[in-house]
């Protein structure tokens, strides 16, 4: 997700300071790793530059000042366009877990590749409890079950990955050490 984007869309709805932003970003995407007060006050800096936001009105409430930043019709706009966008599927997946296996049969063998694939199989399998729990829990609210569905069935697929991968650990064995 892009950060400028998510900063535009939770401006669009009125006025923010950057530390109430962090807080709205934390609250609205529970499963996205949290930004850093620097990286929000970086990203709000090149939406100024490029017309996509306007600072407002500075005020203090108890604390250090804090700028109140508005999107432009501009933002909006680009906002608009980006929420429009299909987003495609990578063409190059990066997968740290392929990497490790292939990297594990290179310099080691194919016991340590099958170990580590078992290690990480169990892994998974407790973050996907831990995420079903939180999916179940009567008090989640319905952004944390969204995001605990899509975290399970990105896992689901990982674990389906390394059961596949450990049934043909032999034949890569052999393709890597022909």
């Amino acid at each position: 997700m892009s950060v400028g984007h998510a900063l535009l869309g939770l401006l669009a709805d009125g006025q923010r300071h950057g530390y109430d932003l962090k807080q709205q970003y934390e609250l609205r995407f529970p499963a996205a790793k949290p930004l850093a007060a620097a990286q929000i006050y970086a990203t709000l800096e090149r939406l100024l530059r490029d017309g996509l936001v306007v600072a407002g009105v500075t005020e203090r409430v108890g604390g250090p000042d804090r700028t109140l930043f508005a999107v432009t019709d501009f933002g909006r706009a680009e906002l608009d366009r980006w929420l429009a966008e299909v987003e495609l599927p990578s063409e190059y997946v990066a997968n740290l877990l392929a990497m490790k296996v292939t990297l594990a049969l290179l310099v080691a063998d194919q016991d340590v590749a099958a170990d580590f694939l078992r290690r990480q199989r169990v892994a998974h399998l407790a973050r996907m409890r831990e995420y079903t729990g939180v999916k179940t829990d009567p008090s989640t609210d319905v952004l944390r079950v969204v995001a605990a569905d899509y975290a399970i069935n990105h896992i689901d697929a990982d674990v389906r990955w390394i059961e596949t991968t450990l049934q043909r650990i032999s034949r890569l064995t052999k393709e890597i050490h022909p």
